[in-house]
């Protein structure tokens, strides 16, 4: 057999998230309630997937591998150039490549313990050293991270604003403050997969004069387009120049760019869904207040449950749930693992776990 590289031997084979579909396949059962993976259970625009029905006959077309159209549709929405845009599969994707473009064997990269997963898996997968610092009362803490990355001498920071997996979030002038005392030798990836489901106020203006921030979006959450696998990157030009160097230049699909371009053109679909999510919150605070646990506030299209004991027993209610048909996850690690993490969902769904929650506990 041929030999792997010393970093490919040394990691585990192993991938952040274990699918819906895997845990159907061992339970030999359809899902009744897929709430786990923080997908929009409310779909796409039906604007976005007659768009996607009338182009499907063109499947057999490339996508265009500039994104031109896409960037320029992307750019005239938030009132900056294409050239301080790179696109790319989903916000996952696109970690992949900025992590490659800043980190190698030893390279210091700091995030919080707990913090969205993938994000480490590339991190690692690159030979970077990931060093990590607590949640502050179910937040991501950039004071924190900042003493972190000047202790270890951290090249990559990571924070995510609304964050993942406890849908906490920030204000924009904190963050703002953050992004200012953020080393220059430092790159600073922001992740606001979420950002659509929060307040104005929490959003930092763009800024895309600094060389040392990467603020990463994407289609999957609020705009209903997780299968479609379309994220994008916001910076500097020069750095964003770079990502050509090593992005996978036909990732995209044609469908997928085209169903991004009509969902960004359907702002009216997007106000109602976030309506929607607001609902939905509500609706599993109640449900999670009702069985004695505790939920945190969220500004995501998820709630992270306060279990109120330790891992080992929001674990069992994880896995009770999942006996009931529902899927949920957690997080996975210390003091976080106390709570379990639920996907807002219809109406129909959240019936389900309102009824199958007495039961389990």
């Amino acid at each position: 057999m041929p030999k792997f590289t010393p970093l490919i031997e040394s990691l585990p084979s192993s991938v952040p998230f274990i699918g819906p579909e895997a845990l159907e396949r061992r339970g030999g059962a359809a899902l009744k309630a897929r709430i786990g993976a923080n997908e929009n259970v409310f779909g796409p625009a039906p604007s976005v997937i007659k768009v996607v029905q009338n182009l499907a006959r063109y499947s057999w077309m490339y996508g265009d591998p500039d994104n031109y159209d896409l960037k320029h549709a992307i750019a005239a929405h938030l009132a900056i150039a294409p050239e301080n845009i790179c696109v790319g599969e989903g916000i996952d994707g696109l970690f992949g490549y900025a992590l490659r473009l800043f980190v190698e064997a030893g390279t210091p990269v700091a995030t919080s313990l707990g913090a969205y997963p993938t994000f480490n898996f590339h991190a690692v997968g690159f030979g970077g050293k990931l060093v990590t610092t607590a949640y502050v009362e179910n937040r991501e803490d950039p004071a924190s991270l900042l003493k972190l990355a000047a202790q270890e001498n951290a090249r990559v920071i990571y924070l995510a604003n609304p964050d993942n997996p406890m849908g906490t979030v920030w204000p924009a002038a904190d963050v703002e403050r953050f992004i200012d005392a953020v080393p220059e030798d430092a790159v600073l990836m922001l992740d606001e997969a979420y950002t659509e489901f929060a307040t104005e106020d929490t959003r930092p203006k763009l800024n895309v004069s600094r060389k040392n921030l990467l603020r990463f979006r994407t289609f999957s959450k609020a705009y209903g387009l997780a299968g479609a696998r379309v994220g994008y990157v916001l910076g500097h030009a020069d750095i964003i120049k770079a990502f050509d160097k090593i992005r996978n230049h036909f990732g995209m699909p044609r469908l997928s760019q085209v169903a991004a371009i009509a969902a960004l053109q359907d702002q009216a679909w997007l106000n109602q869904v976030v309506d929607q999510v607001k609902a939905s919150r509500q609706r599993i605070y109640e449900i999670a207040g009702t069985n004695g646990f505790s939920p945190v506030q969220s500004a995501t299209n998820f709630v992270a449950v306060d279990c109120g004991r330790d891992g080992a027993y929001a674990r069992s209610v994880v896995d009770g749930l999942l006996q009931h048909g529902i899927f949920v996850r957690m997080p996975a690690v210390a003091p976080l693992d106390r709570c379990i993490r639920i996907s807002c969902g219809t109406p129909e769904q959240l019936d389900l776990l309102a009824n199958a929650l007495p039961q389990i506990i």
